[in-house]
């Protein structure tokens, strides 16, 4: 009895059928329908973003100027969260952090707001790093605790040993202790377009890490630690690391928010908490582990509230119930978020366009019975 092996050239061989397997595409095209519908929608948002300040009164524009940088902390924890599959419900912690740091540079040093940002950054993310090491021996519901804990402590030890925390006349930075070279622009659209600046970088950077190795190491430790550390990921540096990005990004909001608000508040004990579960709540209902998710869902959040706070006169106390009842709505409705939402219907205008091409690859070897 002889046994016959397949040299290595047979091996590349095209297989019966006439199809190759090293001419199918990892990554599928994307269909005609799903490119048009993607470009038309963001062309659309891109003009919408750069008309509105024009278009709405300060007073919007700051509403838009806050879901910015709300959006750019929800970021920050989609990359934790979402990407990395770490809870957290502390990261208004981190924004405080960045919050402070640019506001007390402002005022008591005299530093323009452009120099706080990088700072207020590199600040979170050292504290983000030293919440990250301690994390790695909990998960799950254990690591959500001690992040609150964090988020309950923040404002407790602003109020402690900053000079003026939460004191409105001392952390009032106007218009001259901000750097700008347009000077068309009224004080709310400049504030608007710099959180816009901020913002899509930000995300440009984030759509960038997700693709990377960075990326696909975040993902593999959420998805399964055991067959990431097989495969060489480090889980110690990829969660560590993942802890101190996102605090940054939670860092430079904070940042974005003294411009925006010109306030650090820590005398309330439970503002940077709800600044969590805010940054939370835009993370679900917009899409987690998605790009566009967290700034969907920071807009979706900031509407909400500002069309349900005085939504019935003399009964206020109806608005954050009401904001309740919409959010569990909309979750109940698009369990994917909203951009999961839009995948799925853009997933089936996909599905139309391939069907009638789709390829007939040859099973190997063939059945038996069946043509040789």
């Amino acid at each position: 009895m002889t046994t016959t092996t397949r040299s290595d050239a047979d091996a590349g061989a095209p297989r019966p059928g006439g199809v190759d397997p090293a001419t199918i595409p990892l990554d599928p095209p994307i269909p005609p329908r799903v490119r048009t519908a993607r470009i038309v929608i963001g062309a659309v948002l891109a003009f919408v973003a750069v008309y509105a300040p024009f278009y709405f009164t300060a007073e919007t524009n700051r509403l838009l100027s806050q879901a910015l940088y709300l959006a750019v902390a929800a970021m920050g924890l989609n990359l934790l969260t979402g990407f990395n599959g770490q809870v957290s419900i502390g990261h208004g912690a981190f924004f405080g952090v960045g919050a402070f740091t640019s506001a007390i540079l402002i005022v008591d040093h005299g530093w323009s707001f452009e120099a706080t940002v990088p700072v207020a950054a590199l600040l979170s993310a050292a504290v983000g790093v030293a919440v990250g090491f301690p994390a790695l021996r909990v998960r799950g519901l254990y690591l959500a605790l001690i992040t609150l804990g964090l988020a309950v402590l923040f404002p407790r030890l602003a109020s402690k040993y900053v000079d003026g925390a939460g004191d409105v006349a001392l952390l009032r930075p106007g218009r001259s202790e901000f750097t700008s070279l347009v000077t068309f622009l009224e004080d709310d659209q400049w504030v608007y377009f710099v959180c816009l600046l901020a913002t899509v970088v930000l995300f440009l950077l984030a759509w960038n890490l997700v693709r990377g190795r960075m990326g696909r190491a975040m993902v593999a430790v959420r998805d399964q630690e055991l067959a990431a550390a097989t495969v060489g990921v480090s889980l110690s540096a990829t969660k560590v690391g993942s802890f101190a990005l996102s605090a940054a990004y939670a860092g430079i909001a904070g940042s974005l928010s003294v411009m925006v608000d010109r306030i650090a508040d820590g005398t309330n004990p439970i503002l940077y908490f709800q600044r969590s579960i805010e940054f939370l709540v835009a993370v679900v209902i917009g899409g987690a582990a998605t790009i566009l998710g967290p700034a969907v869902g920071a807009f979706l959040l900031i509407a909400l509230r500002r069309n349900t706070e005085d939504l019935i006169e003399g009964k206020e106390v109806l608005g954050p119930a009401i904001l309740g009842a919409a959010l569990i709505a909309i979750v109940f409705v698009l369990p994917q978020g909203v951009v999961g939402g839009v995948r799925s219907l853009l997933a089936r205008l996909g599905r139309r366009d391939a069907a009638p091409t789709a390829v007939d690859v040859p099973s190997w070897p063939p059945a038996e019975g069946g043509e040789q």
